[in-house]
C-alpha cells in the first residue's frame, strides 16, 4: 500500500480528533513504524543534491521547525525522504506553552492557527535527544537546530536566551536557525526592529565565530523572519543580514494576518495562520529579499507549499531550498517526494 493512499484512508479519522491530538498520534505512530522498520519500505526521492552554507543537501525539500519541537522524532522524521531537517525551537529552561486548545485546523483554507508557545522540555533534554538520534549518531544528513527564547524572559534580555541557546546547540547542530518571528512569544517580533537585530546579530555573530574556534567548526547561523513585513523592512533585514555575515534567511514563519481565512471557524482565533494562506505573503517577503541578497546568502522558501507548483513557485521566487509542514498535514508524507520530484535539476 502505498503512503499516498494509506494517508488519505487515515487522514479522516486525524481530522475527526483535535488538531494537536492528532498530531501528536500521527509522530508517535510514525515513530513506532520506523522502529519496525516499516518507512524503509516507503519510496524515497532521488537524490539531488545541493551545497549551500557549506553544507551538502540531499535535495532541496526540508522539514520546517515546529513539527518536532523537542528533537523527539528526528529519526522516524528523517525516514520521509527530506533533503534535510530543523527541529525546534528550543528555549533554554523547559516550558509547557500557552493554554490549550492551542491548534486549529482551517480545512476549507487548507490553513492551520496555533498558538503553541515554544511548548518543549528545555534545551538539555532537546540537545540529549538530538545526540540519542540515529541520524546524528551516522551523520545521516543535515540537521537544523532551530532556537529562541523564554516566554518570562524580558525582551530586553532576550540575546542572553539566544547565546545560551547557541552555546548548547553548536555542536550537534548542522546549521542554527534562531527564530525571532514567531507571534506567539510576546513582543518577540520586535527584535526584527532596526536596532534590536543589529544589537542581536553583533552578539550572534560574535559567539559563532568563538564557537567555531572553540570547537573547530563552523556552525552557519540562520535568520527566520515573518510575512508580516513590508518592503522597507525587508531591506533594512537584509542589510542586516549582510552586515553581519549570517550565513542563510529562513522565509517566512506564520501571519498574524486573516485577510484570506475572514468568516471560515476558528478565523479568528489568536495565534500563528499557516497553510495556503501564508503562501504569497511568503514569496512576496522572498522576492524582496532576493532583490536586495542577490547570491550573497541562501534562502529558504517555506510557507503554504501544498503540492509540486508551490514548491517551484518558491524557487522561483528566489530560494533556494524549500520547507515544508501545514502541507504535510494535509497532503501527507507524499508531498516530501512530489516536491522533490518538481525541484530535480531545479536551481534557485
Amino acid at each position: 500500500m502505498s503512503d499516498k493512499l494509506l494517508y488519505s484512508l487515515a487522514r479522516p479519522c486525524l481530522f475527526s480528533m483535535d488538531a494537536e491530538s492528532a498530531h501528536h498520534l500521527t509522530l508517535n505512530s510514525l515513530k513506532k513504524a520506523d522502529a519496525l522498520g516499516l518507512t524503509r519500505l516507503m519510496p524515497k526521492p532521488a537524490r539531488d543534491e545541493r551545497t549551500l552554507m557549506g553544507l551538502n543537501f540531499a535535495n532541496p525539500v526540508g522539514l520546517a521547525a515546529g513539527l518536532d519541537k523537542d528533537g523527539a522524532y528526528i529519526d522516524a522524521l528523517a525516514s520521509l525522504g527530506f533533503g534535510f531537517i530543523e527541529i525546534g525551537t528550543v528555549t533554554p529552561r523547559p516550558q509547557p506553552g500557552n493554554p490549550k486548545p492551542r491548534m486549529f485546523r482551517l480545512t476549507e483554507a487548507n490553513a492551520i492557527i496555533n498558538r503553541m508557545g515554544f511548548n518543549n522540555g528545555g534545551v538539555d533534554a532537546f540537545v540529549a535527544n538530538v545526540q540519542a538520534s540515529r541520524f546524528y549518531r551516522n551523520r545521516e544528513g543535515v540537521i537544523g537546530l532551530n532556537i529562541g527564547k523564554n516566554a518570562d524572559t524580558p525582551i530586553e534580555r532576550a540575546v542572553e536566551d539566544y547565546l545560551h541557546c547557541l552555546e548548547k546547540v553548536y555542536p550537534y547542530a548542522s546549521y542554527v536557525t534562531v527564530n525571532i518571528s514567531s507571534p506567539n512569544t510576546k513582543n518577540l517580533r520586535q527584535l526584527q526592529g532596526a536596532s534590536e537585530l543589529d544589537s542581536l546579530l553583533s552578539q550572534l555573530k560574535t559567539a559563532q565565530l568563538r564557537l567555531a574556534d572553540q570547537h573547530k567548526r563552523y556552525v552557519p547561523v540562520a535568520l527566520k523572519i515573518a510575512p508580516d513585513i513590508d518592503s522597507e523592512q525587508t531591506k533594512e533585514i537584509a542589510a542586516a543580514l549582510l552586515r553581519h555575515k549570517i550565513d542563510a534567511v529562513i522565509a517566512t514563519n506564520t501571519t498574524i494576518t486573516r485577510d484570506a481565512v475572514q468568516g471560515l471557524p476558528h478565523a479568528q482565533e489568536t495565534g500563528g495562520l499557516s497553510g495556503a494562506p501564508v503562501f504569497e505573503l511568503s514569496n512576496a517577503v522572498i522576492r524582496g529579499l532576493k532583490a536586495e541578497l542577490g547570491d550573497a546568502l541562501p534562502i529558504i522558501g517555506v510557507g503554504g507549499i501544498l503540492d509540486a507548483a508551490g514548491a517551484r513557485a518558491k524557487i522561483a521566487a528566489g530560494a533556494s531550498l524549500v520547507q515544508l509542514y501545514s502541507g504535510l498535514i494535509y497532503r501527507g508524507p507524499a508531498l516530501v517526494r512530489e516536491c522533490a520530484s518538481a525541484l530535480r535539476g531545479v536551481r534557485g
